[in-house]
């Protein structure tokens, strides 16, 4: 049986904002994108949530991102590269220190939103991105999009790139996601986000994204989980 990786963006709480089911899906993951910080998360809930991921035997990743609290880190920020690598490097160092209190260490990085979408394309900040992890840690891998100029960065500096997909968004026909300001752009049907990861596993897609802030997010990830166990897909970590 192939394997596929299921992971979630987590730990996003900050404050008296609570976050998403953080604890209905981590039973079904594999691995989490721990916030650290900078667009989400704040101190206390990056502890809880390392302490979750052992909980439930999840690989602890780094969700790295802009620092936009009041816009998510969805909006985009042209940063310096220099200021963008010692950001990423201050949230790596920070959840390190979390992880290290539960005895796990982190294993990947994620970039998150505006980030996210900036480096399949923002050559200068894909390198910065790449740049931090090889500074902190050059073991860990960096999750992407297919294709994305941050994939060839990691290549060029012998960091592993897994392609990542997403269970719960739709992509454009060049292969990028669609706006979130677009109609349609977030999948809610868990049958359609199921099927929709099927094809993506098929793919070769490594590592398949369910969003913890998508509505109905527990309902997908079951059936995400459900379908491609019925297509030959076992859950397991891509650092298994």
């Amino acid at each position: 049986m192939s394997t596929v990786d299921l992971n979630s963006d987590v730990g996003e709480a900050f404050g008296a904002w609570s976050g998403g089911p953080d604890r209905e899906l981590a039973p079904m993951l594999t691995s989490v994108n721990i916030a650290c910080g900078a667009f989400a998360g704040d101190p206390s809930t990056i502890r809880r949530t390392c302490e979750l991921a052992v909980e439930h035997d999840c690989v602890i990743g780094a969700q790295v991102g802009y620092p936009d609290l009041l816009g998510f880190g969805r909006r985009f920020i042209d940063m310096g590269p220099a200021d963008l690598t010692d950001s990423v490097i201050l949230q790596l160092g920070g959840l390190q220190a979390f992880a290290a209190l539960v005895d796990r260490r982190v294993r990947y990085v994620k970039p998150h939103g505006a980030l996210y979408n900036a480096i399949v394309t923002h050559e200068v900040q894909a390198l910065a991105v790449v740049d931090a992890v090889r500074l902190v840690d050059p073991s860990l891998a960096v999750l992407g999009l297919p294709g994305s100029v941050v994939q060839a960065a990691c290549e060029s500096a012998g960091i592993r790139f897994v392609r990542e997909g997403f269970a719960d968004r739709r992509y454009t026909p060049t292969g990028v996601l669609v706006p979130r300001g677009e109609p349609d752009a977030v999948i809610t049907d868990a049958s359609a986000a199921a099927s929709h990861a099927v094809r993506l596993a098929q793919d070769g897609i490594e590592s398949i994204c369910v969003h913890s802030d998508t509505p109905g997010a527990p309902a997908i990830l079951t059936a995400v989980a459900r379908e491609l166990s019925a297509a030959g897909f076992s859950a397991r970590s891509f650092l298994a």
